[in-house]
């Protein structure tokens, strides 16, 4: 989807504001959660999304933001809206199970938002995992799940650990192939998590390319070039320049620098758990997102051992860990999830910086819904 304005929006949270220069050239505002929430349950609800729907669509990308992933947060506020109707999605869409065994589930989506489908499909994977154990649950014809590690994230605060494979359906220009040039796969990443005793879940949520294809559009809208090794041009020399993946000169890279055959096994295994077995279908070259495919299985602890035994070797593991010698380029050892939950502490209380251009961006599909933005520019002002 391309952007339509290059107008800066003014914006003042309900909470408190801290301006931040960009170059010199204009202020980046902070912005609070409660307040990114509202805005995003008006937008959504805009579209056609019932209340509820609105709220879990708007809360999962706002999270997000809240994660230090605004790939899949803020930055879809204005996207979603835009791709109703050349994605084929329904607003009003609402998911159910087309077919059901005692440990399994078939989940259509009809069309509905993906994180109204993700979470569907997770919470009846819970409900059969809790009677017999283990259990797995597909996801097909809903939008984009957007950040695929909050659905075992959801399964984990309940005790239990989930593991979830997503590919892209038949998207598949974004990722060359390891030894090839041309964009083929999607980012299909792999997410899981696992509950601790008194300290927040484990938590893996990881692109099976270098990194997901939002975090190259955050960087082309603040102006930024890419890290090195993300990206290569359509002649396979690296490049730093985000415009390449975005305008499809491009691909991003496999996961995994000079072992990235590996990454690209996992990208394939996503292809097959997720597309093939979950019903989406597998990538053949389709240049954008009509429904992710999903596959998720959940275990229940207590069906295979005690629940404090389980801390403890949590924990064991956890110390071992983080018993090794500290490298200086680094300075820390963090298990999976702990970046995200401190991003998280640090964001609620300081707020979540949003760029120019996604800002300007909401605030054009803001007003191309109806919506009063100029009551945004009264409620937020950089």
């Amino acid at each position: 989807m391309g952007y339509h304005s290059h107008t800066h929006c003014r914006v003042r949270p309900a909470g408190p504001v801290v301006n931040r220069s960009t170059k010199g050239c204009f202020s980046v505002p902070i912005i609070d959660h409660q307040s990114l929430r509202r805005i995003g349950y008006q937008l959504f609800e805009g579209v056609g999304c019932s209340s509820d729907h609105a709220r879990i669509v708007s809360d999962h990308l706002v999270d997000s933001s809240l994660y230090g992933h605004d790939s899949h947060g803020y930055l879809r506020f204005s996207e979603y809206p835009r791709q109703f109707k050349d994605c084929g999605w329904n607003p009003a869409g609402v998911p159910e199970i087309i077919d059901e065994r005692p440990c399994t589930a078939i989940v259509d989506g009809n069309g509905t938002m993906g994180q109204v489908g993700g979470k569907f499909a997770t919470e009846v994977a819970m409900r059969k995992a809790k009677e017999h154990g283990v259990a797995t649950v597909t996801l097909r014809n809903a939008s984009h799940v957007c950040r695929a590690g909050e659905y075992p994230l959801i399964a984990s605060r309940e005790n239990m650990i989930a593991m979830m494979f997503t590919n892209g359906g038949r998207l598949g220009c974004q990722v060359a192939p390891h030894g090839g040039l041309d964009g083929k796969m999607c980012t299909n990443p792999i997410s899981f998590a696992a509950p601790r005793r008194n300290d927040n879940p484990i938590m893996v949520d990881m692109a099976t390319s270098v990194v997901a294809d939002g975090k190259v559009r955050v960087a082309r809208n603040s102006g930024k070039p890419t890290p090195d090794g993300w990206l290569i041009d359509r002649d396979g020399n690296p490049t730093n320049d985000p415009n390449v993946f975005t305008e499809r000169r491009g691909a991003l890279l496999s996961l995994g620098g000079v072992a990235s055959h590996k990454g690209h096994c996992l990208n394939i295994i996503v292809e097959l758990l997720g597309g093939a077995l979950g019903g989406q279908g597998v990538a053949n070259g389709a240049t954008y997102l009509k429904s992710n495919g999903v596959l998720i299985t959940v275990y229940h602890i207590e069906h295979f051992t005690d629940l404090d035994t389980f801390f403890d070797e949590v924990e064991i593991l956890v110390d071992h860990v983080k018993s090794s010698r500290i490298d200086p380029r680094i300075g820390e050892i963090q298990m999976p999830g702990e970046p995200e939950f401190r991003t998280a502490e640090k964001r609620r209380r300081d707020g979540i910086e949003i760029d120019a251009v996604s800002w300007s961006d909401t605030c054009d599909c803001g007003k191309e819904l109806g919506l009063d933005t100029d009551a945004w520019n009264q409620m937020l002002e950089a």
